[in-house]
């Protein structure tokens, strides 16, 4: 048996981050995949999707050129177009990190699903392997609800949508969170129809009210239809026309069906119990602050610990465990929950939404600014959406910040760091920064601060 210093399982944007300061240390790796290198990040999710964004938003952009004063004439997207350039950029980052590790004299790279044998084992195809430590980084997979007769029709996931070859006539979207969000935006501007089903009563429901509505409103203005409190009855069809009985016997058809409606943990694919490894009652692995495990040199790092659904916190995962090896004090909870929605104009988000801080019992001042009265989201003709700041009025500190805006997924960069430093936002409020721009208004929403 095989015995390395390192065994990595799984290989998204984690084990890239740990490569590349293992690597260098000349210890022997072994990594572990079962699927296409990369991880869903690179394959499946934010690679592949912001290039489908840039494209639509480009599209869009076309089709307003009135608006901006040119004209362009008949608008025709080719999709066989779009997909090669998506696929390019995709294929690209999953192949550099393969090549990277097969370049690399240290690292074996293992094709196939591995499973643990005991605490230290696992067995992948034929051989068993051991590793002094190992991170497992084996990430989630799609969710499909229980509806009657879905498992009988033809409906993708994320993955399969990405990977159709010709464009949906009639995207049917069933799950109102992110995911479904910024693919109704996207397919509805390459020209499809889209009906976007929610069960519940708000889009995106761990967002406050205000922003969801807000994106809400602009998605409907491009023709998104959105079906709130519509709860899926049953599903008919064939892969030609796939139908959703609605409660209330509503019925959407059309020919592409996504199901959107989250993600499970890929722990119950690796015999965890061979190890001794505990998981919590949705199948995510138990972690302490350092993403150790209970098995003594085990470490569970990406969406598996349930610790963080984001590249950014599966790579700052992967950091943590890094700086615990050598000594430093990096830890889960000393970060800031931060996360975009790539919608145009995308969303960020810092800390506390308005609703978390005052069930947290803070107290809270709160200030808000239309994107309508920024002069250079009025410049950019882009105005849909506002920012909102909240304060902790004992402590002077930021609590949170939601940014929907034209910028505001990097524009969100500079309140995570004001919040990682503590500055206080009477400090915060001195600062000179760049005109024009959106960031530039972003201390003087400060002066509007009322109690929540």
């Amino acid at each position: 048996m095989k015995t390395f210093d390192h065994i990595i399982l799984g290989t998204g944007q984690a084990s890239g981050t740990l490569l590349g300061k293992l690597i260098p240390s000349e210890d022997s790796i072994a990594v572990i995949e079962g699927n296409k290198v990369g991880g869903s990040c690179v394959n499946y999710g934010c690679t592949p999707t912001k290039t489908l964004v840039a494209s639509a938003k480009a599209i869009h952009t076309a089709r307003r050129g009135d608006f901006y004063g040119f004209s362009t004439g008949d608008i025709i997207v080719d999709y066989d177009r779009v997909r090669e350039r998506m696929n390019k950029i995709r294929n690209g980052s999953s192949e550099g990190l393969e090549k990277m590790m097969n370049d690399a004299e240290n690292v074996t790279l293992y094709k196939g699903w591995g499973e643990f044998t005991g605490p230290k084992s696992i067995q992948v195809g034929d051989e068993e392997i051991k590793g002094d430590k190992i991170y497992i980084n084996t990430g989630t997979r799609p969710f499909a609800p229980p509806v009657d007769g879905l498992n009988d029709v033809p409906w993708v996931d994320s993955a399969g949508l990405l990977d159709l070859k010709e464009q949906p006539k009639h995207l049917v979207i069933l799950g109102g969170g992110y995911i479904g969000v910024e693919f109704s935006q996207i397919f509805r501007r390459f020209g499809s129809r889209v009906t976007l089903i929610q069960s519940g009563g708000q889009l995106m429901p761990r967002e406050d009210e205000d922003i969801a509505k807000a994106i809400q409103s602009f998605l409907e203005e491009e023709g998104i239809e959105i079906l709130l409190d519509a709860d899926a009855k049953s599903v008919s069809g064939d892969e030609y026309r796939v139908t959703i009985t609605l409660k209330g016997e509503q019925e959407i058809t059309g020919d592409t069906l996504l199901v959107a409606t989250g993600r499970r943990p890929n722990s119950d694919r690796i015999n965890l119990s061979a190890a001794g490894i505990e998981t919590n009652e949705e199948g995510y692995i138990e972690v302490d602050d350092y993403c150790r495990t209970g098995v003594d040199g085990v470490f569970a790092v990406g969406d598996v610990n349930g610790e963080g659904a984001f590249t950014h916190t599966s790579v700052n995962d992967a950091e943590i465990v890094l700086d615990y090896l050598n000594g430093d004090n990096r830890s889960i909870s000393k970060r800031n929950t931060i996360y975009g929605l790539f919608t145009d104009p995308p969303l960020g988000r810092v800390g506390m939404s308005e609703k978390e801080a005052v069930a947290a019992g803070k107290k809270v001042l709160k200030a808000t600014k239309p994107m309508s009265k920024i002069s250079r989201a009025k410049e950019m003709g882009e105005t849909n959406g506002f920012a909102k700041l909240l304060v902790d009025a004992d402590t002077d500190l930021i609590l949170g910040a939601s940014v929907l805006g034209p910028g505001g997924d990097e524009i969100i960069n500079m309140f995570a760091a004001i919040m990682h430093s503590n500055i206080p936002c009477h400090e915060y409020r001195k600062v000179v920064l760049v005109h024009p721009t959106v960031s530039e208004l972003m201390p003087w929403i400060l002066d509007g601060l009322e109690p929540v």
